[in-house]
């Protein structure tokens, strides 16, 4: 229903007011961010973004109160779950050999 691609297209669209400049600044074509605004439309009970035609200088996009609410949501989701994770990803770090470390800290 939504993931990172989606929900950063969502932030992008509230950013800037457009389903065009959103889809560009992450590198896909309107046509492709058009589909993804639809889809998520469709798959809930109201829609996420609600769209404007009328070109350069009247057209435009913005969010719902669902559109912000499910942003809202899923992003809470991605910090409690890196929360509940922290011991582990710790843990997995402390298992990685030391020339995988090193090389980490390079980048």
């Amino acid at each position: 229903m939504i993931g990172p691609g989606k929900a950063d297209l969502l932030a992008l669209i509230q950013e800037t007011g457009s389903i065009a400049a959103a889809g560009r600044r992450l590198g896909m074509s309107y046509k492709r961010a058009w589909s993804l605004v639809e889809s998520m439309n469709e798959m809930f009970a109201e829609p996420l973004v609600e769209s404007s035609r009328g070109g350069a200088s009247h057209g435009g996009a913005i969010l719902t109160p669902t559109g912000t609410k499910v942003l809202a949501l899923y992003r809470a989701v991605g910090v409690k779950a890196a929360q509940a994770a922290d011991g582990d990803v710790r843990t997995l770090v402390k298992l990685l050999s030391k020339t995988r470390l090193d090389m980490s800290e390079e980048k």
